[in-house]
Protein backbone atom coordinates (compact mmCIF):
# COMPACT_ATOMS: atom_id res chain seq x y z
CA UNK A 1 0.00 0.00 0.00
CA UNK A 2 2.20 2.90 -1.13
CA UNK A 3 1.17 6.17 0.19
CA UNK A 4 2.19 9.48 -1.71
CA UNK A 5 5.35 11.20 -0.30
CA UNK A 6 4.82 14.57 0.94
CA UNK A 7 8.16 17.24 1.58
CA UNK A 8 10.02 16.70 5.12
CA UNK A 9 7.79 17.98 7.95
CA UNK A 10 4.76 17.60 6.32
CA UNK A 11 2.55 15.40 7.88
CA UNK A 12 -1.20 14.25 6.65
CA UNK A 13 -3.77 13.75 9.29
CA UNK A 14 -7.49 13.28 10.06
CA UNK A 15 -9.14 17.23 10.96
CA UNK A 16 -9.19 17.36 14.60
CA UNK A 17 -10.13 20.02 16.75
CA UNK A 18 -6.57 21.00 17.21
CA UNK A 19 -6.00 22.14 13.54
CA UNK A 20 -6.09 26.07 13.02
CA UNK A 21 -9.08 25.59 10.47
CA UNK A 22 -10.48 29.30 11.16
CA UNK A 23 -6.67 30.52 9.60
CA UNK A 24 -7.08 28.58 6.51
CA UNK A 25 -6.76 30.79 3.23
CA UNK A 26 -6.61 29.28 -0.52
CA UNK A 27 -8.38 32.34 -2.80
CA UNK A 28 -11.61 30.63 -2.91
CA UNK A 29 -13.78 31.75 -0.02
CA UNK A 30 -16.46 28.31 -0.38
CA UNK A 31 -13.53 26.16 0.05
CA UNK A 32 -12.14 28.29 2.96
CA UNK A 33 -15.59 28.74 5.09
CA UNK A 34 -16.15 24.80 4.39
CA UNK A 35 -13.10 23.80 6.44
CA UNK A 36 -13.44 26.21 8.95
CA UNK A 37 -17.34 25.99 9.82
CA UNK A 38 -18.67 22.58 8.30
CA UNK A 39 -16.12 20.04 7.51
CA UNK A 40 -15.68 19.05 11.21
CA UNK A 41 -19.29 18.99 12.16
CA UNK A 42 -20.38 16.20 8.70
CA UNK A 43 -16.73 14.14 9.97
CA UNK A 44 -18.36 13.76 13.78
CA UNK A 45 -21.59 13.02 11.68
CA UNK A 46 -19.67 10.22 9.86
CA UNK A 47 -21.10 12.41 6.64
CA UNK A 48 -17.72 13.10 5.70
CA UNK A 49 -13.59 12.59 6.24
CA UNK A 50 -11.43 15.38 5.88
CA UNK A 51 -7.57 15.37 6.01
CA UNK A 52 -5.14 18.11 6.45
CA UNK A 53 -1.44 18.14 5.28
CA UNK A 54 0.13 19.99 8.21
CA UNK A 55 3.14 22.07 7.33
CA UNK A 56 6.18 22.90 9.12
CA UNK A 57 4.68 25.22 11.86
CA UNK A 58 1.46 22.89 12.33
CA UNK A 59 -0.64 24.98 10.13
CA UNK A 60 -2.50 23.60 7.15
CA UNK A 61 -1.25 23.53 3.80
CA UNK A 62 -3.65 22.13 2.14
CA UNK A 63 -6.87 19.57 2.92
CA UNK A 64 -9.93 17.05 0.80
CA UNK A 65 -12.83 15.92 1.97
CA UNK A 66 -14.26 12.74 1.18
CA UNK A 67 -17.43 11.20 0.91
CA UNK A 68 -19.67 8.63 -0.32
CA UNK A 69 -22.66 9.58 -2.50
CA UNK A 70 -24.95 7.93 -5.37
CA UNK A 71 -25.36 9.05 -8.93
CA UNK A 72 -28.39 8.18 -11.36
CA UNK A 73 -27.16 5.01 -13.97
CA UNK A 74 -28.44 7.56 -16.89
CA UNK A 75 -26.41 10.21 -15.36
CA UNK A 76 -22.99 8.15 -16.84
CA UNK A 77 -21.56 8.43 -20.02
CA UNK A 78 -22.83 5.53 -22.34
CA UNK A 79 -19.24 3.72 -21.85
CA UNK A 80 -19.07 3.42 -18.11
CA UNK A 81 -23.11 2.41 -17.88
CA UNK A 82 -22.66 -0.13 -20.56
CA UNK A 83 -22.32 -3.15 -18.00
CA UNK A 84 -24.12 -1.78 -14.80
CA UNK A 85 -27.35 -2.13 -13.85
CA UNK A 86 -30.19 0.59 -14.27
CA UNK A 87 -30.35 2.11 -10.38
CA UNK A 88 -28.86 4.65 -8.09
CA UNK A 89 -24.80 3.85 -8.12
CA UNK A 90 -22.33 4.39 -5.50
CA UNK A 91 -19.67 6.70 -6.01
CA UNK A 92 -16.72 8.17 -3.87
CA UNK A 93 -16.88 11.85 -3.81
CA UNK A 94 -14.26 14.24 -3.77
CA UNK A 95 -16.14 16.67 -1.79
CA UNK A 96 -14.01 19.72 -1.47
CA UNK A 97 -9.66 20.30 -1.69
CA UNK A 98 -7.96 23.45 -1.32
CA UNK A 99 -4.23 24.45 -0.87
CA UNK A 100 -3.52 26.96 1.14
CA UNK A 101 -2.13 30.05 -0.63
CA UNK A 102 1.44 30.47 0.92
CA UNK A 103 2.19 26.79 -0.57
CA UNK A 104 0.41 27.24 -4.25
CA UNK A 105 2.64 26.21 -7.28
CA UNK A 106 4.54 24.01 -4.84
CA UNK A 107 3.07 20.40 -6.11
CA UNK A 108 1.45 20.01 -3.35
CA UNK A 109 -1.90 19.88 -4.87
CA UNK A 110 -0.60 17.50 -7.37
CA UNK A 111 0.22 15.44 -4.24
CA UNK A 112 -2.35 15.47 -2.40
CA UNK A 113 -4.36 14.86 -5.37
CA UNK A 114 -2.81 11.37 -5.33
CA UNK A 115 -3.31 10.74 -2.02
CA UNK A 116 -7.29 11.51 -1.92
CA UNK A 117 -7.20 9.27 -4.86
CA UNK A 118 -5.61 6.64 -3.50
CA UNK A 119 -8.13 7.32 -0.18
CA UNK A 120 -10.83 6.12 -2.02
CA UNK A 121 -8.98 3.45 -4.63
CA UNK A 122 -8.14 1.61 -1.23
CA UNK A 123 -11.54 2.25 0.35
CA UNK A 124 -13.17 0.68 -3.01
CA UNK A 125 -11.80 -2.34 -1.99
CA UNK A 126 -14.19 -2.66 0.89
CA UNK A 127 -17.00 0.00 -0.22
CA UNK A 128 -17.23 -0.55 -4.27
CA UNK A 129 -18.26 2.06 -6.19
CA UNK A 130 -18.51 3.09 -9.68
CA UNK A 131 -16.51 6.43 -10.33
CA UNK A 132 -14.80 9.54 -8.11
CA UNK A 133 -17.52 12.39 -8.55
CA UNK A 134 -16.43 16.18 -8.20
CA UNK A 135 -17.62 19.88 -8.87
CA UNK A 136 -15.46 22.00 -10.02
CA UNK A 137 -15.78 25.89 -9.13
CA UNK A 138 -14.43 27.31 -12.28
CA UNK A 139 -12.42 26.87 -15.44
CA UNK A 140 -9.11 26.61 -13.41
CA UNK A 141 -9.82 23.79 -10.87
CA UNK A 142 -11.66 22.09 -14.13
CA UNK A 143 -8.52 22.10 -15.85
CA UNK A 144 -6.27 20.76 -13.37
CA UNK A 145 -8.84 17.72 -12.33
CA UNK A 146 -8.94 16.89 -16.27
CA UNK A 147 -4.64 16.62 -16.26
CA UNK A 148 -6.24 13.70 -13.94
CA UNK A 149 -8.04 11.89 -16.28
CA UNK A 150 -11.09 13.13 -14.99
CA UNK A 151 -14.37 13.47 -17.66
CA UNK A 152 -17.00 16.07 -17.62
CA UNK A 153 -20.14 14.59 -17.24
CA UNK A 154 -22.62 14.47 -19.65
CA UNK A 155 -25.37 17.46 -18.68
CA UNK A 156 -23.46 18.63 -16.16
CA UNK A 157 -21.10 21.54 -17.43
CA UNK A 158 -19.06 21.45 -13.79
CA UNK A 159 -19.40 17.94 -12.52
CA UNK A 160 -16.67 15.88 -13.10
CA UNK A 161 -15.58 11.79 -12.87
CA UNK A 162 -12.73 9.52 -13.18
CA UNK A 163 -14.02 6.06 -13.77
CA UNK A 164 -12.97 3.43 -11.30
CA UNK A 165 -11.56 1.71 -14.74
CA UNK A 166 -9.39 4.89 -15.14
CA UNK A 167 -8.84 4.82 -11.23
CA UNK A 168 -7.14 1.33 -11.20
CA UNK A 169 -5.52 2.50 -14.26
CA UNK A 170 -3.75 4.93 -12.36
CA UNK A 171 -3.03 3.04 -9.16
CA UNK A 172 -1.14 0.66 -11.02
CA UNK A 173 1.01 3.16 -12.69
CA UNK A 174 1.68 4.66 -9.44
CA UNK A 175 2.68 1.42 -7.99
CA UNK A 176 4.64 0.87 -11.06
CA UNK A 177 6.63 3.92 -10.08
Amino acid sequence: MNRVSFPPGMRLERLDRKHPRAKFRCGEPKVDQWLATKALQHQEKNLSVTRVLLDFGGGIAGYYTLATGQIDFGELPAEVRKTLPRCSLPVAVLAWFGIALQHQGKGLGTRLLAQALRDCWEAGKTFPFVAVILDCLDDSTQAFYKRWDFDQLPGHPRRLYLSTRMLDALMESEDAR
